[in-house]
């Protein structure tokens, strides 16, 4: 049997997903259904899960060996809280249908995937989030981005200098930018939350609330 320590593990989603976790408890009703995309780890899936009791949490990911990484996270859970996590998806944005037709969703949650992702993806991210969200639902985004009204930190600075140096399609991303394919899927930027480590927690949805 798996054991938790093989498998792969981010520190910084086990930084990050307490302040997350926090924030999403202060957002979301007390049920729902969550579509996670690119799920990597799957430590996010997991720890959001539990503190998010009335909550199902379907994770994806696109890429194979994450897929087997967050099957076998979720086979290690207690059953209560595997009940709560569907198993894994094969999802890339890119694709049309997301999930069986006429399934929706009540939010779409996606951490660190736009500056580490062809630009091309932030569109397909927002196209699909439109698709698949119910009334009132909401897309919540996470990590790092550059404002026009708020200077830059060095930390994000440098970060986004190696980013392009490890491939020239990455990067952090204009918030203004993303706003504007949001605005072209028909969605608008309702909140944003400043968390630690220069990174930000952006609420989406439906509607002309824009901030």
């Amino acid at each position: 049997m798996t054991h938790p320590t093989e498998l792969p593990f981010s520190p910084a989603a086990e930084r990050n997903q307490g302040p997350i976790l926090a924030q999403l408890q202060a957002l979301l009703p007390p049920q729902g259904q969550a579509l996670e995309i690119a799920s990597g780890t799957g430590q996010h899936a997991l720890h959001f899960s539990a503190g998010l009791p009335g909550w199902h949490w379907q994770m994806s990911d696109p890429d194979p060996s994450a897929l087997a990484t967050l099957q076998a996270r979720r086979a290690l859970a207690e059953p209560a809280l595997q009940a709560r996590l569907g198993a894994p998806l094969a999802l890339d944005v890119h694709q049309a249908d997301w999930l069986p037709a006429g399934h929706r969703v009540d939010l779409v949650f996606c951490a660190n995937m736009l500056h580490i992702a062809p630009w091309s993806s932030c569109a397909a991210l927002m196209q699909g989030a439109a698709r698949v969200l119910r009334d009132g639902g909401q897309l919540i985004t996470y990590g790092p981005y550059l404002f026009a009204d708020l200077p830059t930190a060095p930390s994000n600075l440098a970060f986004d200098a190696d980013l392009k140096a490890r491939n020239p399609a990455w990067g952090l991303r204009a918030l203004d930018a993303v706003q504007a394919e949001a605005q072209r899927a028909g969605l608008r930027l309702q909140a944003r939350h400043a968390l630690p480590a220069n990174n930000w927690l952006l609420v989406w949805g439906h509607g002309n609330a824009p901030v």
